[in-house]
């Protein structure tokens, strides 16, 4: 079975620290297990941006826009923020935060 499909079936428990001012989501692709990395990070106005760390953020074909992901980010809402990155290809293997 596939780490996918395995994380899929069984999705880990996930906790982001209160107040983090990064988060970093490991995400496990439907093609051959590829591993990627989405960074939330603040900005100056405190508004937490999205980014693919190297990578196109469209690559995980979310069904969200970015701007609804930072906005649910922004919100400390991290259960909507984890829904809306399974939504594409790839899903949540773990979590850090800072």
């Amino acid at each position: 079975m596939s780490k996918y499909r395995e994380l899929r079936m069984n999705a880990p428990k996930l906790t982001i620290k209160e107040g983090a001012r990064e988060v970093i989501f490991k995400t496990v692709s439907c093609m051959c297990d590829n591993v990627g990395h989405l960074r939330f990070r603040k900005n100056d106005n405190g508004d937490f941006k999205l980014d693919g760390m190297g990578f196109a953020v469209s690559n995980w074909q979310m069904k969200y826009a970015k701007h609804e992901i930072e906005w649910e980010a922004d919100e400390n809402m991290w259960g909507g923020v984890i829904a809306m990155i399974n939504s594409g290809t790839e899903v949540i293997e773990s979590v850090i935060s800072r």
